[in-house]
């Protein structure tokens, strides 16, 4: 279970505040796959990083009662100059993982081929996001903390990274940012929109994805 208690998040920019996360009071149930859905700017990608602890809400807390993913697809952990395998090799002795076995599935989920060898900062955009959600998907996590990383790669990598996500599914929960509402009800069991700072937690996805468009039809008109 992860609970945002009273969370707020607030950003003050050449005098002007922007709040993205207005005094939120949720529970995320134990083992559910909930995408979070809401417009660009909305603030899914703040309430992943202030999840995952690293970013300090302005108030309010975020409790846990198990372990959680950096966020997926964010590579911002690994070290520039070093390779892809000697950051994975990084991120095994952090959590406390087989260092070896973790390589070995990284360098064949990744796809990076001698690359894997190379380092970080040569690698593109696609090439890192690939690498960080090999890493993640290769450490037993009880929340995953997933942005959009299923939409990298070709249509076989993209089969490939729902797979074995779902595979982790059968024993953890996560929280999944996705434009994608295909990926969103494949993916997922529940749903909550972030709309104007505020958080609505959805029993099912399609009373979440229904708010979604009904909010991104106001924002057109």
């Amino acid at each position: 279970m992860i609970r945002l208690d009273h969370l707020t998040k607030t950003f003050v920019l050449n005098g002007r505040r922007k709040t993205v996360a207005r005094d939120i009071c949720v529970d995320f149930p134990t083992g559910a796959a909930i995408g979070l859905l809401g417009r660009n700017g909305a603030g899914k990608t703040t309430l992943m990083q202030m999840i995952a602890g690293n970013m300090d809400p302005t108030s309010g807390r975020i409790l846990s009662d198990g372990t959680i993913s950096y966020p997926v697809g964010f590579a911002g952990s690994f070290h520039p100059d070093l390779t892809g395998a000697q950051n994975t090799r990084f991120v095994a002795r952090i959590y406390g993982v087989d260092t070896e076995a973790l390589v070995e599935f990284v360098e064949d989920f990744a796809e990076l081929g001698t690359h894997f060898h190379l380092p970080f900062r040569s690698y593109s955009a696609g090439m890192r996001s690939r690498l960080s959600f090999g890493v993640s998907m290769g450490i037993p996590f009880d929340t995953y903390l997933v942005d959009e990383v299923t939409s990298v790669g070709d249509a076989s990598f993209r089969e490939k990274s729902s797979e074995v996500f779902l595979e982790r599914m059968k024993n953890a929960g996560a929280l999944f940012v996705s434009h994608s509402e295909r990926a969103v009800r494949d993916l997922c069991d529940m749903g909550a929109v972030l709309e104007n700072g505020r958080l609505t937690l959805y029993e099912d996805v399609d009373s979440a994805i229904a708010h979604h468009n009904e909010n991104m039809k106001k924002s057109a008109a």
